[in-house]
């Protein structure tokens, strides 16, 4: 096939989506809906087991002290705490460094309004521990002591954002589903209305010798061009408010900002795999539609 031909295929292929521009909407319209429905649930599941890894691979705890608790005493109870035998080492932080680390999400009013005795937060220790399954153990022995207030204790976080991650997967699977067949159907319909508005061009084309694959060509590529246009439209959605659900959640879950993929990270493998994903649903609902009437001889397809 020249290229001249191929290129008066392709334009043909651009003008049905335009002809038929109300069902060519319908399309990309629930195929986006489909797509973002698809890459959400993936974006998830991708950074829940990114946060549960973190969390399984976290060998430090935090042991928060009794905000009465003199800061003597806290300075004290290092020791004791090394001599528990998994620990492998310990950092100490006082309610001042604490307070500072706070600052950005008080504000400056709110941070001096606390210096000093308004501070309502207790001194700290970072324990790293040697061994991570004796971690109940471990937490056990420190919260024993005098002056401690909580050791952080992850796990149950990790069996939640687990079970979150069960739910989304199950949940988006199915409604990916549902809403890939409806995708299918109406990506099929569109093709079949167009073919059957340029039945008569399609008859005379195949009586003076058209081959079924260049008739086909105009008719992929709109299917195609639906598919990608959804992607784009689906990747712009999921990429502009990924920043902000993320932010949102760091509110709730504080680690979620440090152990969770950066837009940066994802924005250029979401923008390929919807394009890609589109592209072939496209392409599949196009091959549906043309079996039915392509098989058919000139004639047949104007209905005599």
């Amino acid at each position: 096939m020249r290229i001249s031909s191929l290129w008066y295929l392709i334009k043909e292929g651009f003008k049905n989506i335009f002809n038929n521009r109300m069902m060519s909407l319908a399309s990309v319209v629930v195929l986006m809906s489909c797509l973002i429905i698809t890459g959400s649930a993936a974006l998830i599941s991708v950074n829940v087991n990114t946060l549960i890894s973190t969390i399984g691979d976290e060998d430090e705890i935090t042991v928060y002290l009794k905000p009465e608790y003199p800061d003597l005493d806290s300075i004290k109870l290092g020791p004791k705490i090394s001599a528990i035998s998994n620990v492998l080492s310990y950092k100490y932080r006082s309610r001042e460094d604490v307070l500072k680390d706070y600052k950005k999400s008080l504000g400056d009013d709110i941070y001096e309004a606390m210096k000093g005795k308004g501070n309502p937060f207790g001194n700290e220790y970072s324990v790293k521990l040697k061994d991570l399954t004796k971690f109940n153990e471990t937490v056990s022995s420190i919260s024993e002591l005098e002056g401690v207030d909580k050791v952080s204790d992850r796990s149950d976080v990790a069996g939640k954002l687990t079970k979150l991650n069960y739910f989304v997967t199950v949940v988006g699977l199915w409604v990916v589903l549902i809403l890939a067949v409806v995708t299918l159907f109406i990506i099929s319909n569109t093709i079949k209305m167009t073919m059957y508005s340029r039945r008569f061009e399609i008859s005379i084309m195949k009586s003076v010798g058209a081959t079924n694959t260049f008739i086909r060509i105009p008719f992929i590529v709109e299917a195609m061009t639906i598919g990608l246009l959804s992607g784009l439209v689906a990747s712009g959605a999921i990429l502009s408010l990924y920043e902000p659900v993320r932010n949102a959640a760091s509110g709730v879950i504080g680690m979620i900002r440090t152990s969770t993929l950066s837009v940066d990270r994802i924005w250029l493998p979401t923008l390929l795999t919807m394009s890609a994903i589109g592209i072939i649903i496209g392409l599949i609902g196009g091959i549906i539609s043309m079996i039915r009437y392509l098989n058919k001889e000139g004639g047949a397809i104007i209905g005599r």
